[in-house]
């Protein structure tokens, strides 16, 4: 049977909270399931369903998206329910107090896990200085505490409006049909001012910053180092060398990290070009290098190393079958993911929204494998600096980075 995804991202996340305000972006997002003013409480997930259909969403820094996966036939009532909460929330005291309840669960949930949150919540806050690029978007509990029912419509009112917002359809469908519904489910609601994004414009940093964090829950302790990444907006092929690069880095291909010292367990390294995966993001991004230890290393040691690997491959290059190998295993890894067709259709729209060119969820491979040694050493040279945040992570009693 054919389905077909339905998205709607909205350019609105993280990075769009108020000062003072953290997490306002991801409750609205709770809060959007509640439904529009004619929908019953908590409706939108048994509306979904009663067609045969599932609904996701994720709050990002810099988009919110809803994905819903459903037959040709469940296409008209997504379509409609989705244009009615973009049109307007009836937000309760009760929906407001649930859902914020709900929030503060889930982050509880998140964070009691080993590593919870780490380093996404408490890095950016070395590496940035806004406060649009440096809070954590989960939202602190007091500024949870601070948030009104009235700042949550506010929000949906200015941010979630039809010109700040893409709709994305994929799968299997009849354009004809769906433009059609889609002009007589949109096409009567009212235009709003185009909310000016958060300004995230902020100088790199020349210095290197450092934090301790400890984690209750961990087994092992951690060090987290964070650098920029080239705005792919404006330097596409330099940001994918990084993407290579990173792949290096955890892949073995390049050995960089010492055995600690009386201990027979190696170090697990784990990277990332930003917090949640590739392209995923607007100027400021993050590139990640983890490190999980048994003990024994000090940061210091960690950083020494990381430094070694990144001198050689700038000086000597990769070996040019190190690169393809890598490319070749990101680009399986995205073929993969977008095998699913809610991902796929969220990668599209979030493509579009941030860069351009939702054509990148098809176009990825194969410029992935167009990355030469030059460009990967390119990348290990621009990384090689002090412009990066380092954060210690200790087993122990939870405290905030310091």
């Amino acid at each position: 049977m054919p389905v077909m995804g339905i998205g709607v991202h909205y350019h609105a996340g993280f990075r769009a909270d108020p000062d003072g305000r953290s997490g306002l972006a991801h409750l609205v997002e709770h809060l959007m399931f509640q439904g529009g003013a004619g929908l019953p409480h908590a409706g939108y997930f048994t509306r979904v369903a009663e067609v045969g259909g599932s609904a996701t969403a994720s709050t990002y820094q810099d988009f919110t998206q809803y994905c819903q996966v459903v037959p040709p036939d469940g296409a008209d009532r997504v379509l409609a329910l989705e244009a009615e909460r973009m049109g307007g929330l009836d937000i309760t005291e009760t929906a407001f107090r649930t859902q914020l309840d709900v929030v503060r669960d889930e982050i509880r949930m998140k964070t009691s896990r080993p590593y919870g949150g780490f380093p996404w919540t408490v890095l950016p806050r070395l590496l940035f200085r806004t406060f649009p690029n440096a809070h954590n978007g989960y939202g602190t509990p007091e500024d949870l505490d601070r948030i009104t029912i009235d700042e949550c419509a506010r929000f949906h009112e200015t941010s979630y409006v039809p010109a700040n917002a893409l709709l994305t359809v994929t799968g299997g469908f009849e354009p004809d049909r769906i433009i059609e519904l889609v002009e007589r489910h949109f096409g009567a609601l009212p235009a709003r001012a185009v909310p000016a994004p958060a300004s995230l414009a902020e100088p790199h940093r020349t210095d290197e910053t450092r934090g301790e964090h400890r984690d209750p829950n961990a087994p092992l302790p951690a060090v987290a180092v964070g650098y920029r990444l080239p705005d792919p907006r404006a330097a596409m092929q330099d940001y994918l060398a990084h993407m290579v690069l990173s792949g290096l880095l955890a892949s073995g291909a390049t050995p960089w990290l010492r055995q600690p010292p009386g201990h027979e367990f190696a170090p697990k390294v784990s990277t990332s070009c930003g917090f949640f995966g590739p392209l995923l993001a607007r100027e400021p991004d993050t590139g990640l290098v983890v490190v999980t230890h048994p003990g024994g290393l000090r940061a210091d040691d960690i950083l020494a190393d990381l430094d070694a690997a990144l001198r050689l491959l700038s000086d000597t290059g990769p070996d040019a079958a190190d690169v393809e190998r890598v490319a070749a295993r990101l680009a399986m890894s995205h073929h993969r993911s977008c095998d699913a067709l809610a991902t796929r259709t969220a990668r599209a729209g979030g493509y579009e929204l941030l860069h351009g060119t939702g054509e990148l969820v098809d176009d990825l491979p194969r410029l992935l494998h167009s990355v030469t040694p030059t460009g990967v050493s390119h990348a290990a040279k621009s990384v090689l600096s002090d412009a990066r945040a380092v954060v210690t992570l200790t087993p122990g009693e939870n405290d905030d980075v310091s």
